[in-house]
């Protein structure tokens, strides 16, 4: 473990009152480097929390569980305050997505059609890093949807959006369904993500509708949740 490291480590267990008593554990990759992250974002997600970036050592012996599921999904259903068509626009715009979207570190069209599509993306946070081309298929305005099919570290990634009409009287609001579902090919970055997953797509949803106010204005309703 690094000094730096050591120092972080000494000045929380000194802090923070729900660290004592604890066994604190970080795993060191071949570039010398630990699993502590100070980042505005891992802090954002560890004070969901109960104790401040405290991991348990069960959730990393959980890696070399074979009964550990390697594959997670997400759903969210929400009515919100833009057209099917402005949701469209803004999701379909992949060439754009390393500007709005968080963990998005490239991302360059490399053809599209009339209703598919394929960009180069590169996705994640160190360790977990994914490069590749995602196979993109449409139907204006009404649904997109997303494979990793050549990944190198996913056995499947798929992102799908549902843009449907919303209310009767309102032309400028729809029915948003989110979908995410994938599946690490490695039980260590499964652990790792699964830690973090629910935050990460939370945030990633987010940003597309973050975007679609910068885009459009305001929405003109605000966003509900609805049951899937």
């Amino acid at each position: 473990m690094s000094r730096a490291t050591l120092m972080n480590l000494r000045r929380l267990t000194n802090t923070n009152s729900c660290s004592k008593n604890r066994e604190w554990k970080f795993i060191s990759f071949m570039n010398g480097k630990d699993i502590f992250y100070s980042t505005s974002c891992f802090t954002k997600i560890a004070r969901t929390h109960k104790c401040l970036y405290s991991i348990q050592i069960r959730t990393f012996l959980d890696v070399f569980n074979p009964g550990v599921k390697n594959g997670k999904t997400y759903k969210e259903k929400q009515l919100i305050g833009y057209s099917p068509e402005q949701m469209f626009d803004v999701i379909q715009d992949t060439e754009n997505y390393k500007h709005f979207l968080p963990f998005c570190r490239q991302s360059t069209v490399k053809f599209k059609g009339k209703d598919h599509a394929k960009t180069y993306l590169e996705i994640g946070f160190p360790p977990i890093i994914e490069s590749y081309v995602s196979h993109i298929t449409f139907q204006r305005p009404h649904m997109i949807k997303a494979e990793c099919r050549d990944g190198k570290l996913f056995k499947h990634l798929l992102t799908q959006w549902n843009c449907d009409p919303g209310l009767k009287d309102s032309p400028n609001t729809c029915v948003i369904t989110f979908f995410v579902s994938y599946e690490f090919k490695s039980q260590l970055h499964s652990a790792l993500a699964n830690m973090f997953f629910n935050e990460l797509v939370k945030q990633m949803e987010h940003a597309f509708f973050v975007e679609a106010g910068r885009r459009y204005g305001k929405p003109c309703i605000k966003a509900q949740k609805l049951n899937n």
